[in-house]
C-alpha cells in the first residue's frame, strides 16, 4: 500500500513496531449532522480482501462488501494505528480518550470494558492540526460526542507489523 503522507510516517511506525508496514486506512468526519460517540472499546477486527476460513480468525462480518474478522491475539498485539489530525481536537469537539495501559490486558469483553477504563488513568487527546498520535490497536478508546459546531476530521493508518496467514489478504 503506497499513502500520499510520506515515507516518514511509514518509518515512525516502523521505529515504534519494527516491521509494522500500512494495512488499512479510515477517514473520519465528526460534523454537527455526523456527530456520534463510541463506548469504551479495543479495535480486534482486521479487515480482509476475502473471507476464507482460517484457523485464529473469528467472527466474521461484511461491513459496506468488506470483509473483518477478529484475528489471533498475536496478530492485534503486533498492529498499532496513527491519527493523523485534520483539525484540532479537544474535549468540545469529541477528542479521542485513550485508557493508558490496557493494551496490556490482552482481550477485554466488551462488558468490562467500561469498569476497567474507570479504573486506570485516562487521557484527552488533545490535538492541533497536523499532530500525529500512535496508539496499540488493543487500547480502550472510546470518542464522545461533539459539543460545539466545530468540525473533527482525522485520518487512521493501522499497520502490522505480523503476516497474515497464505489463505487471507489485507483488503488494501
Amino acid at each position: 500500500m503506497s499513502l500520499a503522507f510520506g515515507a516518514e510516517l511509514d518509518e515512525l511506525a516502523a521505529s515504534l513496531l519494527p516491521g509494522a508496514r500500512p494495512v488499512r486506512i479510515i477517514a473520519f468526519n465528526k460534523t454537527e449532522a455526523n456527530n456520534w460517540t463510541l463506548p469504551w472499546h479495543q479495535d480486534r477486527v482486521v479487515a480482509l480482501r476475502e473471507r476464507a476460513e482460517t484457523p485464529g480468525f473469528t467472527n466474521w462480518t461484511n461491513k459496506a462488501g468488506i470483509w473483518h474478522a477478529e484475528p489471533p491475539i498475536e496478530l492485534l498485539e503486533r498492529i498499532l494505528f496513527a491519527r493523523i489530525h485534520l483539525d484540532p481536537a479537544d474535549s468540545d469537539n469529541g477528542c479521542l480518550q485513550l485508557a493508558l495501559g490496557t493494551h496490556a490486558r490482552g482481550k477485554i469483553a466488551s462488558a468490562d470494558a467500561d469498569a476497567l477504563a474507570q479504573s486506570v488513568s485516562i487521557e484527552d487527546c488533545v490535538a492541533e492540526r497536523g499532530d500525529v498520535l500512535f496508539a496499540k490497536a488493543l487500547i480502550l478508546h472510546r470518542s464522545s460526542p461533539s459539543r460545539t459546531s466545530a468540525g473533527r476530521r482525522a485520518i487512521r493508518i493501522d499497520y502490522c507489523a505480523e503476516p497474515l496467514p497464505p489463505s487471507l489478504e489485507w483488503a488494501a
